[in-house]
Parts: C-alpha cells; sequence; structure tokens
C-alpha cells in the first residue's frame, strides 16, 4: 500500500521537511470526533495544532535544541469516511501498518481519543512486548459508553484486550467511574491525579523497552489547556507535563499520539500552541 493513498495535506508542523522516504519521524492528523460524548469538536485539532505551530521558534529552551537538523515528515490528514466508526478505524490501522512497514516513527495529531485503539493495536503487532504509558484525566477503562463498545471512553479498555496488561500506565487521572478503578488496580498501573512523579518513579524500569505514549490534552488543568471535548478541573501545568516530555528522550518510544485538542473551544488558541509545543519538545527528543 502506499501510504499517502488515504492521506491528504492540511500545511506543515513547523519545519518537517519534503521528503517522507528519508525522515525518520512522521506526523499524520487523525481528524476523527465521532464518538465524542460532551463537546466536539477535536476533527479540527489537526489542522489547528499546524496553523499554532507557526508561533513558535524552532529552536528549544528545554533541550538546547532545535528542530532545523531533524529529519520528520508531515503526511497531512487521513482521509476518513465521515460517520463511520469502523471503516475509519480500518484506514487508520491501515495507515499505521504502512508507516511501521517503512521503519518510521508515527507521531498521530487527534481528533478523539478512540483513534488510539487503531493504532496501538498495530504497533502491538510489530513490538509484542509493547508498554504503553497513558497520560489523561478520564480512565477511559469502561468496557462499553452508552451501549458502545468503540468509544473514546472505552479507548484503553480495548487497547487492554491487545497489550499486557500490566504494560499499562495510566498518569494524572482524576475522573471515572468506580468500576473503571477496580478495574486498574487488578489488571493495570494506575497513578491518579499526579502526573510527573509517578512518571519519574517508573521511568528507569520503562528504559529498553518498546514504549507507545497517548497523551490527552485534558490531562493539563483547563486554566492551561481549555480547548477540549471534557475539559476536568484539577490537572498538571503546562510546564509539569513539558518537564515530562523532556524525558520521554530517556525512553525507546515506537509511537505517539496527542488527542482531544478542541479548537472550538479554544478561543484564546492557548491549547493548540501547548500541543504544538508538546509535538515540537518531542520530535527534538526522539531526533
Amino acid at each position: 500500500m502506499n501510504i499517502f493513498e488515504h492521506l491528504h495535506n492540511q500545511g506543515r508542523f513547523m519545519d518537517a521537511k519534503d521528503d517522507y522516504h528519508s525522515s525518520k519521524i512522521v506526523i499524520i492528523g487523525v481528524p476523527m470526533d465521532f464518538t465524542v460524548s460532551f463537546r466536539p469538536g477535536t476533527r479540527f485539532g489537526p489542522k489547528k495544532i499546524r496553523e499554532a505551530s507557526y508561533g513558535l521558534e524552532s529552536y528549544s529552551v528545554y533541550a538546547d535544541d532545535s528542530l532545523e537538523d531533524k529529519k520528520f515528515f508531515d503526511a497531512g490528514d487521513v482521509d476518513i469516511p465521515f460517520g463511520n466508526v469502523e471503516k475509519s478505524l480500518e484506514i487508520i490501522e491501515n495507515v499505521t501498518e504502512q508507516c511501521l512497514k517503512d521503519r518510521k516513527i508515527p507521531l498521530f495529531l487527534g481528533g478523539e481519543h478512540l483513534i488510539s485503539y487503531p493504532i496501538v493495536k498495530k504497533v502491538a503487532e510489530k513490538y509484542t512486548d509493547l508498554y504503553v504509558l497513558h497520560f489523561d484525566a478520564h480512565a477511559d477503562l469502561r468496557d462499553s459508553f452508552l451501549g458502545e463498545k468503540l468509544s473514546h471512553a472505552t479507548v484503553l479498555r480495548r487497547i487492554s484486550e491487545h497489550v499486557n496488561h500490566k504494560h499499562i500506565y495510566h498518569f494524572g487521572i482524576r475522573s471515572g467511574v468506580k468500576e473503571e478503578f477496580e478495574y486498574a488496580e487488578q489488571h493495570t498501573n494506575m497513578f491518579p491525579i499526579e502526573v510527573k512523579g509517578p512518571f519519574m518513579k517508573v521511568q528507569e524500569e520503562l528504559k529498553n523497552k518498546p514504549v507507545y505514549i497517548t497523551l490527552d490534552i485534558d490531562v493539563i488543568d483547563p486554566a492551561f489547556a481549555p480547548g477540549t471535548g471534557t475539559p476536568e478541573p484539577g490537572g498538571c501545568s503546562s510546564q509539569e507535563i513539558l518537564e515530562v516530555i523532556t524525558h520521554f528522550k530517556e525512553l525507546n518510544i515506537v509511537g505517539f499520539d496527542l488527542v482531544e485538542v478542541s479548537p472550538a473551544n479554544d478561543l484564546s488558541e492557548r491549547t493548540s500552541l501547548l500541543a504544538a509545543k508538546i509535538l515540537r519538545e518531542l520530535i527534538i527528543g526522539l531526533g
């Protein structure tokens, strides 16, 4: 399959290069928000994050490094059939599979959190010992939501069907039904409310393991990132999440997604700008 068969250009993220084949890192947008349960609009997240990125410098003070010599390519957005959840997930799987076959590190921009499911499903097929780090305000561990198995509220439960339960780590969780926390206590590694402290404690044991990171922007307090579909007060600061990102370079990251940025609820654009900065720091660390 040609990876560009299911992609269309939506502008570039900062200093993205022209050549897919020579790039180590590939950015892919997934404009999908079909199962969002509160405020819709995350389908516009990838485009707005790219636009906001032009307000940033290529140089990072945090890393004392720059994007200028990093080999990364922005492949545009996945073309998905509006409203068709299962077909959309199939297309996302296909794009992910081809990207992995081409030996790239895929960085996905959502879009709702359900997009992580088909991505991780394919990444786990390649890396059978995969570890998943989940940064979020919500547990997303329901078995079904409003009668649906495929939902942004069930995404980590679906992922747990393809990844060793004990290889899943949740950080910053501060919302969910009791059953989700009971499930996590029995099956996964749950760190409620806190982000940086627990991450730093487990970081050493994750070194040299294949790691996939899924970051829901609502892990950050809505005071810093209000532009999301289901804001949850009490999260970490933008400074704290950026500090955590700087440590990602010490891990063997084989894939990443940043989801749930909703520009319609982000009148100041500070959420999109923060998302762009997170992505910049990640690329610099991986590059």
